[in-house]
C-alpha cells in the first residue's frame, strides 16, 4: 500500500523510512503533542519548505538545471493570494483565484526563461535566472502602490482559517480553532503535492529526466526533445513552487520581498537541497525538517548550553545564542563533508 501511495519511490532503506515517518508523523500531530504556537509555526513551515526543496530538486537534482529564480516563482503564488485577497475580500473564492493567478503568472514566466535560455550552457542559464530573480525582486519593491513595497501587505483570510473561529470539538486535550484548520490545510496540502512530484519522478517523464541529466547529448541522439523537457519540467517545477507560496501567504498571513523574494532564501532553499541531498525528493524532506528546526531552536539550544557551562572558560562565550549563524556554518561544513552526497544519498549508498 506505501508503495502505491509513493508510485514506487518510497525513501528506500529502512532508516529512512524510520526517518521519514518521524518527519511525517512529528507534521501530522503537531497541534495535539506540542504546546504553544512556536511548534505549529515551525511545523507549517517545515512542510511548506518540503514543497518548495522538492520543487527545486525537480529542477537541479532530476534535470541539472541550475535556477537562481525559484524564489520569484514562490513569491508570485504568495503575492498572487495577497493581491487577490486585497481587491476581492478575504473569500475562499479570492484564495482560489489568487493562486490560480499566481501558478499562471510562474508558469508563463518559466516558460519565457526556458524559451530563451535552455539552449545555452549551464552557467549562463543560471547567469539569466540569477538576472531576472533581481530584477524582479528590485520591481516588487520598487512598486509599492500594487505590492507594498519594502513594507509587504497584510493578507486576509476566511474566518474558519483564523484564529478568532473557535469550534466545540476537542482532541486530545486540544480545543480546534482556526489556526489548528489553517494548520492541517498547509498540511495536507503539502503532502498532496508531495505525493504528486513523487508520482511525475516514477513516471516515463521523470526517467527522460533523469537521462537528460546524466546526458543530454545522448538523450537528444535518441530520440528526445531535450528543450521541451526541460521546459515543461521548467514549467512545472515554477507552479508547485507558486503553490508553495501561496501556502505560506494563507499560513503567515503576510507577504513582502524579505519573507519571498530574497537572494538569502534562494541560499537556504540551496542549502536544505544539499543536506538533504539532490535527486531524491526525499532529501527535501529531512533538509527541510534539519535546516528549519535549526533556525527555530538552536539559539536556545544554545542559550542553555551556555549557562550550563558558564563556569567554564572561553565556551560560553563561544555558546552565546548571538553566534548562532556561526554554528549554522559550521553544521552545515560538517554535513558536506561527512555527507556529500547528502543524507539520503549516504544512506542509500550504504543500505
Amino acid at each position: 500500500m506505501l508503495k502505491s501511495l509513493f508510485s514506487g519511490s518510497g525513501p528506500g532503506s529502512k532508516l529512512l523510512i524510520a526517518l521519514a515517518l518521524i518527519v511525517f508523523l512529528g507534521l501530522a500531530l503537531t497541534p495535539f503533542v506540542f504546546s504553544g504556537t512556536r511548534a505549529m509555526e515551525t511545523a507549517a513551515k517545515i512542510a511548506i519548505f518540503i514543497v518548495l526543496v522538492a520543487s527545486y530538486d525537480l529542477l537541479l537534482g532530476y534535470t541539472g538545471i541550475v535556477s537562481f529564480a525559484h524564489t520569484v516563482f514562490f513569491g508570485f503564488g504568495a503575492y498572487g493570494v495577497a493581491l487577490a485577497t486585497q481587491r476581492l475580500g478575504s473569500g475562499w473564492d479570492a484564495l482560489a483565484l489568487g493562486t490560480l493567478g499566481g501558478v499562471i503568472l510562474s508558469v508563463a514566466l518559466a516558460f519565457g526563461v526556458a524559451m530563451f535560455s535552455l539552449r545555452v550552457r549551464a552557467i549562463f542559464f543560471a547567469m539569466i535566472t540569477m538576472a531576472v530573480a533581481s530584477a524582479i525582486a528590485v520591481l516588487v519593491s520598487q512598486l509599492s502602490w500594487l505590492t507594498g513595497g519594502e513594507d509587504g501587505m497584510n493578507i486576509k483570510i476566511p474566518r474558519e482559517l483564523t484564529p478568532a473561529f473557535r469550534t466545540d470539538l476537542e482532541i486530545f486535550g486540544t480545543k480546534i480553532t482556526g489556526r489548528v484548520l489553517n494548520y492541517y490545510l498547509v498540511f495536507f496540502s503539502a503532502f498532496a503535492l508531495f505525493l504528486l512530484m513523487l508520482r511525475v519522478v516514477s513516471s516515463p517523464f521523470g526517467r527522460v529526466l533523469q537521462a537528460i541529466r546524466e546526458n543530454p547529448f545522448r538523450a537528444e541522439a535518441i530520440g528526445y526533445r531535450v528543450v521541451v523537457y526541460r521546459t515543461v519540467a521548467t514549467c512545472l517545477s515554477a507552479a508547485i513552487a507558486a503553490l508553495a507560496g501561496a501556502l505560506f501567504a494563507v499560513w503567515l498571513r503576510y507577504v513582502g520581498p524579505d519573507t519571498t523574494l530574497s537572494a538569502e532564501l534562494m541560499i537556504d532553499i540551496l542549502l536544505m537541497l544539499v543536506i538533504g541531498g539532490m535527486g531524491t525528493l526525499w532529501g527535501a524532506v529531512l533538509g527541510a525538517a534539519i535546516f528549519v528546526l535549526a533556525q527555530s531552536y538552536l539559539q536556545v539550544l544554545m542559550e542553555q548550553a551556555a549557562g550550563a557551562t558558564a563556569a567554564l572558560p572561553l565556551l560560553p562565550d563561544l555558546l552565546n545564542p548571538d553566534r548562532w549563524l556561526l554554528w549554522m556554518g559550521i553544521l552545515f561544513i560538517l554535513s558536506v563533508y561527512f555527507f556529500p552526497t547528502g543524507i539520503v544519498g549516504r544512506l542509500k549508498a550504504a543500505k
